[in-house]
C-alpha cells in the first residue's frame, strides 16, 4: 500500500471531527463531492471502513477512531517539523521555551540566568502559557522544550529529565479566616463554600462540572482569589506571583509536584542540548 498523503489525513481529519461532509467541506474550502471520493478512497486503500453513514449523519467505527489519533499525531508532526525547520534556518540561533504562566518561576528565572552565562547559549524566547497549553506548543513545534508537571501534563512521546520537587500549597484570600491557619489538609480546602475550586478547561475547551468559577489565566486566577471567590493549590515556588491580598498556607497531604525539561526524542539541536546540560546542572 502506499504512504498515506497529509493532504488524506486532513481531510480525514476535518469528517471525523465535524461528523458531517457539508461543513467538512466548508471547513476545508472545497466541494463536498471531491471530499466524499477523498474519504471513500481513502477507505479503499486501507481495505476498512472508517465512516459510518446514515440518514442521521456520520459516526466513527472503530478502525476511523484509531486512524483519528493517528492522522492528528502525524499532522501534528509535519507542522512541527515546518516549524522548526523554519526556527533553524534563523540567522541568529534561537530557542522558544513554554512554561506554565505562574508556575517554576525562580526555576525558570535560575535556568535562563545559568544558560545565558554559556559561551554558546541561543537567544530563549519564553513561551508563558495555561495548564496543558506547554506541552501541545512542545507536541506543534512552537516550542523546543518545555518545563512540565507530570501531575497536570503527561510526558508521553517526550524525552525528559527531572528537575525538581517541591510541596504544594493553598493560596486564599488573606482575610478569609482559613489564611490565619499554619497548615490545612486538601480535605479542608476542597469543602469550603464560600470558596469553590477554580475549573480549568479541558484541552477541548470544555470546562468540568461545578460551582467554581472557569479560569483562563493566573492572572484571572490571581485576581478571584483577592476578590475572595476562589482558592488555588499550587506548587510552593509559585508563591512568587502571590499579590498581597493572597496568603499561602501550607498543604499537609498534597501530592508533591515535579518539574521536568521535556523535549522531542528526534531534536539534533545543539543549542538545545545546551539548555539541557544547564537545566540538569541547576
Amino acid at each position: 500500500m502506499d504512504p498515506l498523503e497529509t493532504r488524506e489525513l486532513r481531510y480525514f481529519v476535518a469528517v471525523a471531527e465535524e461528523l458531517h461532509f457539508g461543513r467538512a467541506a466548508e471547513l476545508l474550502g472545497m466541494a463536498q463531492p471531491p471530499l466524499s471520493r477523498a474519504i471513500q478512497q481513502l477507505e479503499r486503500r486501507l481495505g476498512v471502513l472508517l465512516l459510518e453513514r446514515t440518514r442521521r449523519g456520520v459516526a466513527l467505527t472503530g478502525a476511523g477512531e484509531v486512524l483519528l489519533d493517528e492522522a492528528r499525531a502525524t499532522l501534528d508532526a509535519a507542522a512541527a517539523a515546518a516549524r522548526r525547520t523554519r526556527r533553524a534556518a534563523s540567522p541568529r540561533s534561537r530557542l522558544v521555551l513554554a512554561a506554565k504562566a505562574a508556575g517554576s518561576h525562580e526555576l525558570l528565572r535560575k535556568l535562563l540566568d545559568a544558560y545565558a552565562a554559556e559561551p554558546d547559549a541561543a537567544e530563549v524566547e519564553v513561551v508563558l502559557c495555561g495548564i496543558g497549553e506547554e506541552t501541545r506548543l512542545l507536541r506543534d513545534g512552537r516550542a523546543d522544550a518545555a518545563l512540565v508537571h507530570p501531575l497536570f501534563s503527561s510526558l508521553a512521546g517526550f524525552d525528559s529529565e527531572e528537575l525538581l520537587t517541591e510541596d504544594q500549597v493553598a493560596v486564599l484570600p488573606a482575610e478569609h479566616p482559613l489564611a490565619a491557619r499554619p497548615f490545612l489538609s486538601m480535605a479542608e480546602v476542597g469543602d469550603v463554600p464560600d470558596l469553590p475550586m477554580p475549573r480549568w478547561p479541558h484541552p477541548d475547551g470544555s470546562y468540568p462540572p461545578g460551582p467554581g468559577p472557569e479560569i483562563r489565566d493566573p492572572s484571572q486566577l490571581a485576581q478571584l482569589i483577592a476578590l475572595g471567590r476562589t482558592l488555588a493549590v499550587i506548587p510552593a515556588s509559585a508563591r512568587a506571583w502571590l499579590w498581597t491580598a493572597h496568603t499561602a498556607v501550607p498543604l499537609t497531604d498534597a501530592p508533591p509536584v515535579t518539574t521536568h525539561i521535556a523535549w522531542p526524542p528526534h531534536s539534533r539541536s545543539r543549542a538545545l542540548a545546551g539548555l539541557i546540560r544547564t537545566a540538569t546542572r541547576l
